[in-house]
């Protein structure tokens, strides 16, 4: 069996993202996991499921249904800028070490530093 391959992915856990398509179009939020190798991204208060859950005396003694982020795909997000607060696309850019770092494609800023 084939492994599945990581890809290349221009949102980190942490960023700030929109949604470009689908039934949460327009919402934003942050990153709180990514996942190369399925190419998808879970958002905060983004693509909300609900959940049945069992009653269990540590966690949760009533039970009942919850809600919780669902994974959305990547490429239905776009990285909003710190700077600029625009949603964009992520250009690449090498400094003077060789060390590759993440920027904005329409003000220019460097997103990690």
């Amino acid at each position: 069996m084939e492994r599945a391959r990581a890809m290349k992915m221009n949102i980190r856990k942490g960023d700030t993202v929109k949604v470009i398509s689908g039934r949460d179009k327009g919402k934003q939020g942050e990153a709180l996991s990514v996942s190369p190798t399925s190419g998808k991204v879970v958002v905060h208060q983004v693509n909300m499921a609900r959940k049945a859950v069992k009653p269990d005396p540590k966690k949760n003694p009533q039970g009942g249904i919850i809600e919780m982020p669902a994974p959305i795909q990547a490429s239905n997000l776009k990285l909003v800028c710190p700077r600029c607060e625009k949603p964009t696309k992520v250009k690449r850019s090498k400094d003077a070490e060789g060390k590759s770092s993440r920027k904005c494609g329409k003000c220019g800023e460097l997103i990690d530093g």
